[in-house]
């Protein structure tokens, strides 16, 4: 069964944009399944609170509208409530897409996180890692729900994910095959749908070339 899986499974790309991502599932020929926009976390909590509440709290942008003052402790107490939150949020969500589409669901591919400081006490002090910080805390929640159901977890880089897509297609452009896509989709289908549809593809017809995970 889980062989079986492995090779015939969907694919679910995801492009996130702070704390919501762009679900694009494809079924191993290729075919899309599901779109969606889903959020990891509601709007009681604050978006990026490692760039936005941490940078506060040692001291960064505290002359930009809304910046308030607050230890860094109370910043680091944010980052975890917001973890937490996108943690059950990732899982509710992958819960919910693996029950609507008609096919199992076997891998996720999601933009690879650039390496960061072990702590966030580190990651809110260093002025680079602050900045994305926050998008690897989603893109690790979706990760680590998709694993819990047993998916596994492709990393791709944006760079290269429609050149990647076009190759595991065996198609020298990725473009018209993504436009067609949407065109029978209808709107909203934006650069990050197709940004996400391409990340699946890439492991959809790695896949059904005969190379499974």
């Amino acid at each position: 069964m889980a062989s079986r899986r492995t090779k015939q499974g969907a694919t679910v790309g995801v492009a996130e944009n702070g704390n919501s991502a762009v679900l694009v599932t494809i079924a191993h020929d290729g075919a899309l399944l599901d779109r969606r926009r889903v959020n990891l976390t509601n709007s009681s909590l604050p978006t990026h609170p490692h760039h936005h509440e941490g940078s506060w709290a040692v001291g960064r942008y505290l002359n930009t509208p809304g910046a308030r003052q607050l230890s860094l402790a109370e910043a680091v107490s944010l980052v975890e409530r917001v973890r937490e939150a996108a943690a059950r949020g990732a899982r509710e969500n992958l819960e919910a897409l693996a029950a609507e589409v008609p096919v199992p669901i076997g891998s996720i591919a999601i933009r690879v996180c650039p390496p960061l400081p072990p702590t966030t006490e580190e990651r809110i002090y260093d002025n680079r890692a602050q900045t994305f910080a926050d998008s690897v805390m989603y893109r690790e929640a979706l990760a680590a729900a998709g694993e819990e159901r047993g998916w596994t977890v492709h990393w791709y880089d944006r760079e290269t994910a429609f050149r990647d897509a076009a190759a595991a297609m065996r198609r020298d452009d990725i473009d018209d095959f993504l436009q067609e896509m949407g065109r029978l989709v209808g709107p909203p289908w934006q650069a990050k749908h197709k940004l996400a549809a391409a990340a699946a593809l890439a492991v959809a017809g790695t896949r059904r070339r005969g190379h499974p995970d």
